[in-house]
């Protein structure tokens, strides 16, 4: 059990500062609901989709590169300096690029009047890409805690500036009655603008977490070694394509629902389907904690004896915990989850937030499985996959979308069919190519088990619904004890052998 509790450990440390930080980041998604319209939420929506699209392309994989190399170099230093200036020589060309063209760019993404979106966003990112490998260098050095603290004040203060502009600057104005306060307020605050502090907020923040990164950044000899980046880019080049693919599964649906569906509903229809999707991505909440710690595991515990089979034993608490969120979450969707994070002009799209927990499900046991060509170093797999999921998810939604609003695969519900189809897909492939050129022994009965009993159970509730809320809420409850209760059954032994260890170790 080491091991596994080990990763445990350290998903605990990366993802409880994580969890507390994305649910105080969450709690701007009922002021956003409840302060903007659909469409202008879209809008919202939509850039956010083409700054991950950006992320990924512009990262071009050099973090996994930047973890794989660390193994093999005697000399840290250089891995990390490499890695960095490799970035730091890209993100500069971006910022020339993207500002010094953004009319251009604005009139080309049809937002002619907001030029200013594409320097904001420009910023954004650049400060964001600067930050990859100094946070990268963190989970390497076995830093959690720092690596903890600055991810939460990255939220902490993009939240504090969002309440800052969008409530506390219109509620001075509002009520106070001295020119002075409302002249300062007046200074930093332009009552005309709305969603443009969301914007301003993020820009804030990422500028706030680069400064204090700077620790990481400096004090070392900056050197960088162009056979070792070859050898890095040759690496990380098909995780490229890989992480665009993956991103154009998780994002690319909004920017095609604003295109393919008629002008007069479609920023309304991408706000809705975004903010039924902000439900659907409490999943990933966990899905990116453990991803912090698993990934330096994974191939730390390479060369291990028994690596094989800890991965397998990895694979199956992960598939418990997903299926426990993705249960719990549709358990207490209408009753508890629902009404708090989104407004009611929203929730017309919650017939796709089922369909959405189970696409990021399957995501999540896909990144499990992609641990196959990261540590064979055949990412080019990695990148076909992607790729192939892309075209599938793409295909479908070019073809669903624009169908008569009356078919139930219309609109977002044929983006979130398509999402959960194309990672569908991506996971049965990973597992077949996996088991031929790294095998490892998952334990499929166990996991297709706990899958197919948290589905079955939520379905159970579409059929059986108190119409008493109270009644309804405690039908859910025992459902949920009741497959706690099934998971401990079925992992008793090893249950029986953590308890023994702790009960060693104490004493």
């Amino acid at each position: 059990m080491n091991p596994i509790k080990r990763l445990a450990g350290q998903t605990a440390i990366y993802g409880l500062p994580f969890i507390v930080s994305r649910i105080l980041f969450y709690l701007l998604v009922p002021l956003y609901t409840r302060l903007f319209l659909p469409g202008e939420y879209g809008t919202v929506s939509v850039f956010y989709s083409y700054t991950a699209l950006l992320m990924v392309f512009l990262t071009y994989g050099m973090e996994t590169a930047f973890f794989r190399y660390l193994q093999e170099e005697k000399d840290k230093n250089k891995v990390f300096s490499t890695s960095f200036l490799s970035l730091i020589f890209s993100t500069l060309l971006f910022l020339v690029l993207s500002i010094g063209f953004s009319r251009t760019i604005a009139v080309w993404i049809q937002y002619p009047d907001n030029q200013i979106y594409v320097i904001w966003f420009a910023l954004i990112i650049g400060f964001d890409i600067l930050t990859t490998i100094p946070f990268a260098k963190l989970r390497a050095l076995n830093r959690p805690i720092r690596f903890a603290y600055l991810k939460v004040i990255n939220v902490s203060a993009a939240v504090f500036f969002n309440l800052f502009f969008l409530l506390l600057c219109p509620y001075l104005l509002r009520t106070t009655s001295s020119e002075t306060i409302a002249g300062a307020v007046r200074f930093i605050y332009n009552p005309e603008w709305g969603i443009e502090y969301i914007f301003i907020a993020n820009l804030i923040a990422s500028a706030l977490t680069f400064l204090l990164l700077i620790p990481e950044m400096t004090g070392f000899k900056l050197v960088f070694d162009r056979i070792l980046w070859r050898r890095m880019f040759v690496y990380a080049f098909p995780l490229l394509f890989a992480g665009l693919a993956g991103i154009i599964n998780e994002t690319f649906d909004r920017i095609l629902l604003r295109y393919l569906l008629p002008a007069d509903i479609a920023e309304a229809e991408v706000g809705i389907y975004s903010a039924c999707y902000k439900i659907a991505i409490l999943m990933t909440i966990f899905i990116t904690a453990y991803r912090y710690a698993a990934d330096p595991f994974f191939f730390s515990y390479y060369k291990e004896k028994d690596a094989k089979v800890t991965y397998a034993r990895v694979m199956n608490y992960f598939v418990i915990a997903v299926s426990v969120i993705f249960l719990t979450t549709m358990l207490y969707l209408d009753d508890v989850i629902l009404p708090l994070l989104i407004g009611e002009k929203y929730h017309s799209g919650k017939a796709v937030i089922p369909i959405l927990m189970l696409a990021h499900l399957f995501l999540g046991i896909y990144y499990n499985l992609s641990i196959w060509y990261k540590l064979t170093g055949q990412t080019n797999y990695g990148a076909w996959l992607g790729i192939f999921g892309a075209v599938i998810t793409v295909g479908l939604n070019v073809l669903w979308i624009p169908r008569s609003p009356d078919h139930y695969l219309s609109g977002y519900m044929g983006s979130a069919w398509a999402t959960f189809i194309g990672y569908g897909i991506m996971l049965v492939l990973s597992y077949f190519l996996g088991q031929k050129y790294y095998r490892i022994p998952y334990q499929l009965n166990r996991i297709f088990t706990y899958l197919g009993v948290a589905i079955a159970l939520y379905y159970l509730t579409v059929f059986i619904h108190p119409e008493t809320a109270f009644i309804r809420i405690a039908f859910h409850s025992l459902l949920l004890i009741l497959y706690l209760l099934l998971v401990a059954f079925m992992e008793r032994k090893d249950m029986v052998s953590l308890w023994a260890s702790i009960r060693r170790k104490n004493g």
